[in-house]
């Protein structure tokens, strides 16, 4: 398949989908689930059935999925036995990969936008990892638990409420994980940060600030020596023209939730969002090619308020378009302190009083006894590791390397399907609020009442 010809099938399933989160019960449960059937048991603290070797099939050896491979295969006790691509130079990149490596061939899958179906299928999987353009996400995940396989699936999960509770009844009914691989939350600072929250230096969590603010103009027209689109340039750059909302929300906000014990005695409650006037874009696209044709829907930043059943608030905001320096804001506010990211920098109210200054503790002399103390088991563990062979400054590694260490020691993973959905929920929330003015839009509770523990 060329790849025009991808970039136009991926162009109108993103259309197809966009006008779903418009006609099909955005809040609700979808009609399949209606029926007043007694839901199936929780998957909140099950674990993974313990195994000696993970053995995972990859779908998607773009860009992504070709990083996540080079993780993965640094990861003891891993077996990449399968890997699945339309693009017929991924998959020799994929062959190469794995020559200079000195591993036997995985099985390539490349017969088609649904030859995922029949890696799936395949009985010697115990994972497979999903690293596609979003609107392909649920559709892989559901076919890897109707398979009997755990899912790992990029961020977002779904990017409609209706795709979001068909992944959660579809993990209670085969008892098969689907996480949502998130991971932000692995970076250095953000587990840092959950130490720090766990351990009561904040005091009582009050307010979170998470962004996705990432100039990505260039991504969504990079182009190859033959003048191809390729990477996100095939597909992200649809989505522009058809929804105005939070089109990527979790890179900050599943770490906040973390840091606020969201699913463990607070879930999200309630969401309004508005979104500035489209322009970056658009002056992009006629400073380029003196316009393409496409008109972008989409404002340049979109700032979401989220509240919690507790009533603890969170700002989060959106904008891949405007030239700005990169952040996730990573902000936690508490009753005794709070942390602020890019600049990475702390406030401590015991520390004021002693200094009679209202100043942050930053620069990394001065921070330096705070991250020692504070470091994450995990980076303890195996950060000196995941600097040397992991993407985005090692947290890939680390997450790969934990839900492999949760497999192979039968352990709860980190993440479970209800966080997933959550956490992508703001996709068609915000979208249904900006259409609203601004109206309120409420978040169904996925776990059936287990986010508080007295269910």
């Amino acid at each position: 398949m060329s790849q025009s010809a991808i970039s136009r099938r991926f162009f109108l399933q993103a259309s197809a989908l966009a006008g779903a989160t418009a006609t099909i019960g955005l809040a609700g449960e979808s009609k399949s689930t209606k029926s007043g059937a007694v839901a199936p048991k929780t998957m909140m603290g099950v674990p993974f059935e313990k195994v000696d070797k993970v053995r995972i099939g990859i779908i998607g050896a773009g860009a992504r999925g070709q990083s996540v491979m080079s993780d993965l295969l640094n990861v003891p006790k891993v077996e990449i036995r399968a890997v699945c691509d339309i693009d017929p130079r991924m998959i020799e990149l994929t062959k190469k990969r794995f020559s200079k490596k000195g591993l036997p061939e995985p099985r390539l899958y490349a017969k088609g936008p649904h030859d995922f179906e029949n890696l799936c299928k395949q009985d010697d999987l115990d994972f497979i990892y999903i690293a596609t353009p979003w609107e392909w996400h649920t559709e892989m995940a559901l076919c890897a638990m109707n398979h009997g396989k755990h899912a790992g699936v990029e961020v977002p999960a779904g990017v409609t409420m209706p795709q979001l509770w068909e992944l959660v009844r579809t993990s209670e009914r085969t008892r098969k994980h689907c996480m949502m691989l998130e991971n932000c939350c692995y970076g250095d600072n953000e587990m840092m940060v959950l130490a720090m929250a766990r351990q009561g230096l904040f005091g009582t969590i009050t307010h979170g600030e998470a962004a996705y603010i990432h100039n990505l103009r260039m991504v969504m027209n990079e182009q190859d020596k033959e003048g191809r689109y390729v990477s996100e340039a095939a597909w992200r750059r649809a989505w522009h023209t058809k929804e105005n909302g939070n089109l990527y929300p979790t890179h900050g906000l599943g770490p906040v939730c973390w840091y606020m014990g969201i699913h463990q005695g607070d879930r999200l409650d309630s969401l309004v969002s508005m979104s500035s006037l489209e322009a970056s874009l658009s002056e992009d696209q006629q400073e380029r090619f003196k316009g393409r044709g496409e008109h972008y829907v989409c404002g340049d930043m979109n700032t979401s308020i989220l509240r919690t059943v507790k009533g603890r608030t969170i700002l989060l905001q959106h904008d891949t378009v405007s030239p700005r320096p990169y952040t996730r804001h990573n902000m936690i506010q508490g009753t005794k302190g709070a942390f602020a990211d890019y600049p990475e920098r702390l406030y401590l109210d015991e520390v004021a009083k002693k200094t009679r200054k209202h100043e942050w503790i930053e620069g990394e002399d001065a921070l330096k006894p705070y991250r020692e103390q504070y470091v994450h088991e995990l980076w303890k563990r195996v950060g000196d590791l995941a600097r040397k062979n992991g993407g985005h400054g090692g947290m890939d590694y680390i997450m790969c390397y934990r839900v492999v260490e949760c497999m192979l020691e039968g352990l709860t993973p980190d993440f479970n399907v209800y966080d997933a959905a959550a956490w992508s929920a703001p996709f068609p929330l915000s979208i249904a609020s900006v259409k609203g003015g601004g109206s309120l839009q409420k978040f169904p509770d996925f776990t059936n009442g287990h986010w508080s523990g007295k269910a």
